[in-house]
């Protein structure tokens, strides 16, 4: 696909991204660009492909559509000449590794600003650039940066401490990633002058739980494994119902004030007192009401539990499978999941762009590429010949499919 094709949409038309890397925050953070009109270009190993193209792909079909695929071995001498005339005319830099991966090729941000001032470029890693030298070069994956950044000490059972499932280390990451990258591409539209970013997996799951870190720096507070129910409050957590769960969260001054009567008890009485806006867990108030809630959703369907603890203003959902979302009216009135084109043609679903843009929405406009589809474009856009682009391959600098 030439550049020229690329539909123009979304706020972040006319913004250049090159991402290189294997999966997942890294790419992730480039798509989420793409959706909104980003020129995505993903450079995959021409020594071998993202391991995310392997039993069958739908990681890599959800996480790298509406871009352009070229595949190149960066290392190179002719490889890194590639890479340095794509980044000349980029906005935006992602690439995730080992800390360190691209200065011990002697591909450093200085050289990249050699070539290009105003160049944003966010370095996505486990561990980071800078700190203990034990760690900084340490592979990584995403459960890893949930246990190192704490998340795992904090969830599962009192036995056994578990990660979440499935890449909510590389979401969060990616979502760190792309904004810090915008935010820096703005400044640098002001200044012409680009910035270098340093975001790590362990540190964007730490700083996304909120203010249990500093609870724990102010009170000496460690959340127990509760094996999904919450540390402090109790009736925060999926109760069984006849035919599934519902989930319900049982707190806050509005929540007490209809939900203790709902289930037969007063907020303010011996059991439930006003002190906190919550039950707190481990008291004689939590078991009681624990286990009235137990009782009452063992006796409803989840339609009638959802619809009734609704109705009575207290928070409830269904523990929704992706058959449930699938058909259920809200998921579809949102158009939530989406159906695109592979670059085969073969008609898939997925997750739709998210969030929903009023006047400039992202849109699916290509299904992820295959691998090294768009070299030959790529580089004549560069300026390389015929000739030259058949050499690369013959050199091995270039792989496709």
């Amino acid at each position: 696909m030439k550049r020229a094709e690329i539909p123009q949409f979304g706020p972040l038309q006319g913004v250049r991204v090159i991402c290189a890397g294997l999966a997942t925050a890294g790419p992730y953070a480039a798509t989420m660009m793409s959706d909104f009109g980003a020129e995505v270009i993903n450079i995959e190993s021409a020594v071998v492909p993202d391991q995310s193209r392997a039993a069958g792909g739908s990681a890599f079909k959800q996480d790298h559509r509406n871009q352009r695929a070229l595949a190149l071995h960066i290392p190179s001498p002719q490889g890194r000449e590639v890479f340095y005339k794509l980044i000349k005319e980029a906005d935006i830099f992602i690439e995730n590794s080992k800390g360190g991966q691209w200065k011990r090729w002697g591909m450093t941000d200085e050289t990249m600003w050699e070539v290009n001032p105003k160049l944003v470029i966010v370095h996505v890693t486990g561990y980071g650039l800078s700190g203990d030298p034990n760690y900084v070069e340490r592979p990584s994956w995403d459960a890893i940066g949930q246990a190192f950044g704490t998340l795992v000490s904090v969830n599962g059972t009192e036995d056994v401490p578990m990660a979440t499932n499935p890449y909510m280390c590389d979401a969060t990451t990616a979502l760190y990633a792309s904004w810090a990258a915008l935010a820096a591409y703005i400044r640098a539209q002001k200044t012409g002058i680009g910035d270098s970013i340093d975001c790590t997996q362990f540190e964007s799951v730490l700083r996304g739980q909120s203010g249990w870190p500093l609870k724990y720096f102010s009170e000496g507070f460690q959340p127990a494994r509760t094996g999904g129910e919450n540390a402090v409050g109790a009736a925060f957590k999926a109760f069984k119902c006849q035919d599934g769960f519902v989930f319900i969260c049982f707190g806050g001054p509005g929540i007490m004030k209809v939900g203790l009567p709902f289930f037969g008890f007063e907020w303010g009485s011996e059991l439930f007192p006003r002190a906190v806006p919550w039950v707190l867990q481990g008291t004689e108030g939590a078991r009681v009401l624990e286990a009235k809630i137990n009782e009452w959703c063992a006796a409803k369907t989840v339609e009638e539990a959802e619809k009734e603890l609704n109705e009575a203003g207290i928070p409830v959902s269904p523990v929704m499978t992706y058959a449930m979302a699938e058909k259920h009216p809200h998921y579809i009135a949102r158009e939530t999941f989406t159906e695109w084109e592979t670059v085969d043609g073969e008609k898939i679903k997925g997750v739709n762009v998210v969030p929903k843009l009023a006047k400039e929405p992202g849109k699916v406009w290509r299904g992820a590429p295959k691998y090294g589809m768009d070299n030959e474009d790529i580089l004549a856009e560069l300026g390389y010949s015929s000739e030259e682009i058949l050499a690369l391959y013959n050199d091995k600098v270039l792989a496709k499919e």
